[in-house]
């Protein structure tokens, strides 16, 4: 089963969502409000999760300063989105059987982008 970490940024009708689907999943606002982005990146990679968040600051710390979570990091590019949105793109790209390990994958409205590292 997979195992995400969900950053502060993403709102709770997902995390809950999630949880209601059968997910494990940590959420930063009820584990440890306002760590960096650099420790979000640590406790994924110690507890192998696979981070979900809305902040572009992950591709920076990925492919500038080297951080890898081996599970890897799901970034949200979205506008005007309803809050369950985020976790409904996640369910459906799991049906399809994408695999996030050692990439960043980019969700949008209207694609998904993946870059391994």
């Amino acid at each position: 089963m997979m195992r995400l970490l969900a950053n502060e940024n993403v709102a709770g009708p997902s995390v809950h969502l999630l949880r209601a689907k059968g997910m494990d999943v940590l959420w930063i606002v009820e584990h440890s409000p306002g760590i960096a982005d650099e420790q979000v990146m640590a406790l994924a990679h110690k507890e192998e999760r696979t981070i979900l968040t809305h902040d572009s600051d992950y591709g920076e710390l990925i492919f500038k300063h080297g951080h890898r979570p081996r599970a890897g990091v799901i970034y949200f590019r979205l506008h005007d989105y309803v809050p369950t949105d985020p976790a409904e793109m996640l369910l459906v790209l799991i049906d399809q059987g994408h695999d996030f390990a050692g990439r960043l994958t980019v969700v949008d409205a209207l694609s998904v982008r993946e870059r391994r590292y």
